[in-house]
């Protein structure tokens, strides 16, 4: 490794700065190596000599130079990792508050038997959850899950006096909060009648001092779905949990990071990754993808649907992905789990009955909007589900790059290349 150039050494003889090198790294122009430790990284001379003396590459239209050091993630090809852990293979093996509180803190949770407060379920404060519900419960009835958290996670917030207090103990302790606070402040879905109970109740901190023992996964389960839970179903929703913790700098995770950057409270960092996740182009994705699923009257109905999309100029919801080109691996995982859950599903036939016209049509492999969708459809779940899945599981992710942007140097200030008019003097 004697030979081999330094980071700073390989941006010195390419002239440019050493954020510059690494977005290079992220878009395949360069490759790199990691030393001994694990950490420092190191390039190829003759592979920086070459790139030197083509000049700067030209970056793809619509593709920014943002990259940020970060210990959390790693995508390469088709894997995902958490410091270092496939998130594959932790998907099926460990629960999401595991995952997130490796994703926090780079350890899992002491085991029962060495520390059981390690273990103790995660509870939303009192106070947290008479402001959640409350402030909920006055949305109007059809109000997607997902809308309904952008309005919980505010009011929760305004109940913490020490939301602004940011050490690592505070910042832990306000992640499992939001968290359970975001599920268990949900509409459940029932019948009219006993939403109308539930609205109507009088919450006080007293009345739900008793918080949920059960696992988040369960938990949300029971807020998003009709029928009781099935475990192999369930099996799926806590796996959903763990793949979709993080995914590096998604673009919730960058207006999250650009926010913790300037020091706001995890549950304004939180609201802000809630804000950009519900686009249709990153976790509102599911969304479409269920609607999609839900409009075939059955498997045989399923061509007249992708055709009506694909004559209307529209893409077919929840396939093709920005980062895995040979298909998404959370997606293989998800859907495997979803078909040995329920091999008999309608539902499950109408999604397998797409993927079979998305093949024939040689379009882009499913992503994890596609298999997330094709879960909630398959469980009975109501319309929205989805995204909401994703946007409890993200938040763990998010509040892990709080941590990192919280002990950064300073705000996160891209700069702009100014395209307008050129300057003049006033008339």
């Amino acid at each position: 490794m004697a030979d081999f150039l330094t980071a700073t050494e390989a941006a010195r003889r390419l002239g440019i700065k050493p954020a510059t090198l690494y977005a290079y790294v992220s878009r395949g122009v360069l490759s790199r190596d990691k030393a001994a430790d694990g950490r420092a990284s190191l390039f190829d001379p003759d592979e920086v000599e070459r790139l030197a003396r083509r000049g700067r590459p030209r970056r793809p239209a619509g593709v920014a130079d943002i990259t940020i050091e970060s210990a959390i993630t790693e995508i390469t090809g088709d894997t995902l990792r958490y410091r270092g852990l496939d998130a594959t293979s932790l998907a099926v093996r460990r629960t999401f508050e595991d995952v997130a509180e490796l994703l926090w803190t780079g350890e899992f949770p002491a085991p029962a038997r060495e520390r059981p407060d390690a273990r103790e379920p995660w509870q939303a404060r009192p106070a947290a959850l008479v402001a959640g519900r409350a402030a909920q419960a006055a949305l109007p009835a059809g109000t997607l899950p997902l809308e309904r958290l952008q309005v919980i996670v505010p009011a929760m917030a305004a109940t913490d006096p020490l939301r602004l207090q940011l050490d690592r103990s505070a910042v832990l302790a306000a992640g499992r909060n939001i968290i359970a606070g975001m599920v268990d402040c949900l509409h459940p879905p029932a019948t009219s009648t006993t939403l109308d109970t539930f609205e109507s109740t009088t919450l006080t901190e007293t009345s739900v001092s008793a918080g949920r023992s059960e696992p988040i996964a369960e938990r949300l389960w029971s807020q998003l779905c009709y029928q009781r839970a099935s475990p192999p179903l369930l099996r799926a929703v806590s796996a959903a949990l763990v793949l979709l913790a993080d995914h590096e700098l998604a673009a919730s995770t960058l207006a999250v990071r650009a926010a913790a950057s300037v020091r706001a409270d995890p549950y304004a960092v939180v609201g802000t990754g809630l804000g950009a996740m519900s686009g249709a182009l990153h976790g509102g994705a599911s969304l479409g993808a269920e609607t999609l699923i839900a409009a075939a009257s059955g498997p045989d109905d399923v061509p007249r649907v992708v055709a009506e999309l694909l004559r209307r100029g529209e893409k077919v919801p929840g396939f093709g992905h920005l980062v895995y080109r040979g298909g998404d691996p959370r997606a293989v995982v998800l859907l495997e789990l979803v078909r040995r859950a329920a091999p008999k599903s309608c539902q499950l036939a109408v999604a397998e009955a797409v993927l079979a016209e998305v093949r024939q049509k040689s379009l882009p492999a499913p992503n994890i909007d596609f298999a997330l969708a094709t879960l909630t459809r398959v469980a009975g779940m109501v319309r929205g589900a989805g995204e909401t899945i994703f946007a409890v599981a993200r938040t763990a992710g998010w509040i892990a790059h709080a941590f990192e942007a919280y002990v950064g140097d300073g705000p996160l200030r891209p700069r702009a290349v100014y395209t307008g008019r050129p300057a003049a003097n006033y008339p």
